[in-house]
């Protein structure tokens, strides 16, 4: 059996950290972040957040020349066109770091690939199976809403830009209902990965 690749994905604010957590510390697995390398990826000097800088000018950096994610977030979250052309900036420096990352793991049997925009960015190609942490949309806004400080029209918008949690669900090969509390969370995360061992 070839290596098991786990690719991690859900909603903003259902649990990803929570279980991507809980795998790493719990199952000792390599858990790797597209998160992390999309910072990576705008971090000073690189060419993503020149783009960014040249598009939407300097008033998208803080003074030390790092990126200002809040503005930026405002922009893009409002605007269709103008989150895929981030994405086309950021994606492909993420699948690269992926890729240098698992050249390093190629000899560990399991490892985790956090990608919250899986399906999105056409990421299913780089893990062998698809794992979808998906809540009720109550708590979904409710976690969103505490976690980053934002208005219901705020937290709403983040959700509607995201593709339809149901849509991921439909095209998932595990569903990981983070509906309960965390015993019931890390049960159904073992069971998950007893599943194919």
């Amino acid at each position: 059996m070839g290596q098991r690749i786990i690719g991690l994905t859900g909603g903003i604010a259902t649990g990803k950290s929570t279980v991507a957590d809980y795998l790493a510390g719990r199952h000792q697995l390599p858990v790797l972040d597209a998160d992390i390398y999309a910072r990576r990826a705008v971090e000073p000097g690189s060419v993503a957040l020149s783009a960014i800088a040249h598009r939407y000018g300097n008033a998208l950096l803080h003074h030390d020349g790092t990126l200002n994610r809040g503005r930026l977030g405002e922009i893009v979250f409002s605007d269709p066109a103008e989150k895929t052309w981030l994405e086309q900036q950021i994606h492909p420096v993420v699948r690269r770091y992926f890729g240098q990352a698992m050249a390093e793991l190629a000899q560990v049997p399991v490892v985790v690939q956090v990608i919250p925009l899986l399906f999105e960015a056409h990421l299913g190609d780089q893990v062998s199976e698809t794992w979808v942490v998906t809540c009720p949309p109550e708590a979904q806004r409710q976690r969103l809403m505490q976690r980053s400080g934002l208005s219901v029209e705020q937290a709403d918008a983040r959700i509607q830009s995201q593709m339809p949690l149901a849509e991921k669900v439909a095209l998932a090969d595990v569903v990981i209902d983070n509906a309960a509390d965390l015993p019931t969370l890390f049960g159904l995360v073992d069971q998950a990965l007893q599943r194919c061992s």
